[in-house]
């Protein structure tokens, strides 16, 4: 590979990654995904995700098809419990809002799925129609973000864990005998993740921040005040401009990011107009990290009070 400036010339595959913010985000040109990708074009792909973890395709007339066929060159396409989906293309998000749908719960800083034990590697969001103005959305790198905290603050987060949980979805559910029904069979499905609080990137080998304000919802062994105040410090390193990039749509633009490293927020000032993406999800696996998990006896034993359970929900006995 070469560089030049700021753009990026991969050498097996010609394609190039130009940055477009300085913590992350390249625009990818070179490549036509309409067209049958060969190896070492993936593999210039994979590397470039890993490098500037956001990836901006535009021009690109490409189909649903071509989309997912896209997609399954880095890993398995899954579907999400909560949003709706086409019976006949259930790995498929179609996000299409207007007056009469209006957005909902994507205008917090998130990475997507972290309530499952294996949350995504990345996400593909293609857009269709976008609005004259608004409805852009802001990606934040969290390695970056882990980098920007002081020495101190590292060291004392580094082998704790945290609790991730679908508590945005709760509230599709009634308060009727079958609608709770429904919910406790979710949650035997996806029982509270725990997940540590800074994640090595299995490729990158890079640290980073893996907690958000959407699913994170305790630090595991913590007060309940004590782990509220520490999540919330750690949700603002996301809102830092520096940390970010802004990126505006266009009809015929796709962005692939990477789910493990990167956290984003779309922003909701375009309604009622109308917005119509198309989304795909790549599994990922199980977050780990190279810092020694710290114990719940541990944490507690630091100052002594009382930990939270793993649900957020009242005292938590000590293990034998």
């Amino acid at each position: 590979m070469s560089e030049t400036l700021a753009t990026q010339v991969h050498s097996q595959s010609g394609i190039q990654a130009r940055k477009v913010a300085a913590a992350c985000g390249a625009e990818i040109e070179g490549v036509d995904l309409s067209q049958d990708l060969d190896a070492a074009t993936i593999a210039d792909i994979k590397a470039a995700l890993v490098e500037h973890e956001v990836l901006v395709f535009r021009d690109q007339d490409i189909s649903t098809e071509n989309q997912k066929t896209f997609g399954r060159h880095f890993g398995e396409l899954t579907v999400h419990p909560f949003a709706p989906s086409d019976e006949n293309a259930p790995d498929l998000i179609v996000f299409d809002n207007d007056a009469d749908n209006p957005p909902w719960g994507t205008d917090i800083w998130h990475s997507d799925e972290t309530f499952r034990a294996e949350p995504p590697l990345g996400t593909i969001l293609r857009a269709l129609i976008v609005p004259e103005y608004g409805g852009d959305t802001l990606f934040a790198s969290m390695s970056a973000a882990y980098e920007g905290l002081s020495d101190r603050m590292q060291q004392f987060i580094s082998g704790l864990e945290a609790v991730h949980d679908f508590k945005p979805f709760r509230q599709l559910f009634d308060d009727d005998a079958e609608s709770r029904q429904k919910l406790r069979g979710f949650e035997d499905r996806y029982p509270p993740a725990v997940h540590p609080v800074v994640r090595t990137h299995p490729v990158s080998g890079r640290q980073v921040l893996f907690v958000n304000p959407q699913f994170t919802i305790a630090i595991k062994g913590m007060d309940e005040a004590e782990s509220r105040a520490l999540l919330d410090l750690l949700f603002h390193q996301a809102e830092i401009p520096e940390y970010q990039y802004r990126h505006r749509w266009a009809p015929e633009t796709m962005v692939f990011w990477d789910n493990r490293s990167v956290q984003h927020y779309a922003i909701h000032d375009f309604y009622p107009n109308r917005r119509k993406l198309e989304r795909i999800t790549i599994k990922g696996d199980r977050p780990a990290s190279d810092f020694p998990a710290v114990s719940e006896e541990v944490v507690r034993s630091r100052k002594g009070a009382r930990a939270i359970s793993h649900t957020g929900h009242g005292a938590h006995k000590p293990r034998d």
